[in-house]
């Protein structure tokens, strides 16, 4: 089992940004699920990763080349692997895991999140997509969702699948009883 944690590659102003990247991390390795993320050793992006590793958890890191400068790639895990584009970064982060996390960040962290979200709105993968809410970061980006149903671009059942939770062990026990808009239980899904 491994869940993709998007994450910002700055540490953001708020010192508990930091803490719950890190405590996440500890919690994946605590629950033995492995973490997979965008490979980068500053910001949120490397506190997750420290968070899991220094709690015993496994790492996969991927980065593409023309990042693994600018990010200061993350060289101290085991699996850190540099691809050709962001395109094959975000391709086989989703191939790799079970579901998907966003911790605060800026417009990669978005951008990411939307993609893999979207993938599951048109039935391209039936995993779980959860915000990690540290801080009240997205209470305006729920409640601009909240809007976008109201205002008839999306559908509360696709809007129902993108959890949301301040707390990671509860974000994660929501993960384990997750069901996709087309039925049956994400873990039973997982093990057919």
């Amino acid at each position: 089992m491994r869940i993709c944690v998007y994450a910002g590659s700055n540490p953001g102003e708020l010192p508990a940004y930091r803490e719950a990247a890190t405590a996440l991390g500890a919690t994946l390795a605590g629950r033995g699920i492995g973490l997979v993320f965008g490979g980068g050793r500053t910001g949120l992006m490397g506190a997750v990763a420290d968070g899991c590793r220094a709690a015993g958890g496994h790492v996969t890191g991927i980065i593409p080349g023309f990042l693994e400068q600018k990010e200061i790639a993350h060289h101290e895990i085991a699996d850190l692997r540099v691809v050709g584009s962001m395109h094959e970064r975000k391709t086989l982060m989703a191939e790799l895991s079970d579901g998907f996390i966003a911790l605060p960040g800026g417009i990669g962290t978005f951008e990411e999140l939307f993609e893999i979200w979207t993938w599951s709105q048109l039935g391209q993968h039936r995993k779980p997509c959860g915000l990690l809410n540290v801080a009240g970061f997205y209470d305006r980006l729920v409640a601009f969702l909240d809007g976008v149903v109201a205002e008839g671009f999306l559908k509360e059942d696709h809007r129902r699948t993108l959890l949301t939770d301040t707390d990671a062990d509860r974000l994660l026990d929501a993960f384990a009883a997750y069901e996709p808009p087309t039925g049956g239980k994400w873990l039973e899904l997982e093990t057919t």
